[in-house]
């Protein structure tokens, strides 16, 4: 009986300190997720501010995933921007096509991000294809960041910036042809604006990369952008860019109406494009206006009374 009891014992022993690996275990992975979405939650918020805000405005399983999308999309553009040799930037492309691959095969490396998109891919069953475009556009574009035309920043915009509007849709569990549509549209319109708004930064930098066509169809040379040029031809230039993407923001509004009631809050990024047209126009265009490159303080307050209204 001695013996039996023993065996109890051992046993009963055994079952505890199972349970205390498995509580460890499960802590451990708990503390990991919380630090990969903290990490990730920062590096949006540094650097893509304004989208970040949009983001805090969705449910919250919704709100984790599409920061962990937007996490991977800024930590594919710092390859672009910090990376001036080419094989360099192959190389760190090539690691993220890899993560991503071993994302969907169950496998994410530790790496922080990583981590946090393997739980949005599970949470959500985010399409592949929208993430491998994020790399691929990215990878096509690192040895030139000069675009031949217009159409060509259109083009990129959809790979790399509708594309995250549409896994935001899914993390909403929204697979709709026209909020998809509305999505694309409202990317377009986004890219636009960042190309607006990065020439006086990389103007500032010695660097220009506004469309070849556009400086030959109004007769700008990139010494004028390098001085910061208001002349009236610079102007009319940036016009014609602000108002593509107006198009796309007006085409987004007329398509809006047709989305399901949930899925508009996915697209509250458009707030903040009109925001900045908006500022634009009231600068006459001038592009280096140094009002254009403060942070707009009634954004949030903007974002959220439209989510309050239910409406963009």
């Amino acid at each position: 009986m001695a013996v039996l009891g023993g065996l109890s014992i051992e046993r009963n022993v055994y079952k505890i300190r199972s349970i205390f690996f498995v509580a460890r275990k499960l802590s451990s992975k708990v503390q990991t997720s919380k630090n990969s979405f903290l990490y990730c939650q920062e590096l949006v918020r540094k650097h893509d501010y304004e989208n970040f805000l949009a983001a805090l405005l969705l449910p919250q399983a919704s709100r984790q995933s599409t920061i962990a999308v937007r996490a991977f999309n800024v930590s594919l553009a710092q390859v672009q921007d910090q990376v001036s040799q080419g094989t360099i930037g192959q190389m760190r492309m090539k690691f993220w096509s890899e993560t991503l691959e071993a994302v969907y095969q169950n496998t994410p490396p530790a790496q922080l991000v990583a981590l946090q998109l393997y739980e949005a891919v599970q949470r959500h069953n985010l399409s592949k294809r929208w993430l491998q475009r994020l790399i691929s556009s990215r990878e096509n574009h690192l040895s030139s960041k000069a675009f031949q035309s217009l159409s060509k920043v259109e083009d990129y915009a959809e790979h790399s910036v509708s594309s995250v509007l549409y896994l935001t849709l899914e993390s909403l569990n929204i697979r709709k042809v026209d909020s998809d549509h509305a999505a694309s549209h409202i990317g377009r319109a986004q890219g636009l604006v960042t190309l607006l708004r990065a020439i006086p930064y990389n103007s500032k930098r010695q660097q220009v990369y506004v469309p070849l066509d556009l400086l030959v169809q109004h007769k700008v040379s990139q010494n004028d952008f390098l001085r910061g040029s208001d002349d009236k031809k610079v102007k009319d230039l940036i016009f014609d860019v602000a108002s593509t993407a107006n198009a796309h923001i007006q085409k987004a509004r007329t398509i809006i109406p047709k989305v399901p009631s949930e899925a508009k809050i996915a697209l509250m990024p458009l707030i903040s494009v009109d925001s900045y047209l908006d500022q634009l126009r009231a600068a006459d265009f001038n592009v280096f206006d140094p009002k254009l490159s403060q942070r707009n303080n009634l954004l949030p307050w903007k974002l959220w009374w439209n989510k309050f209204r239910g409406k963009i």
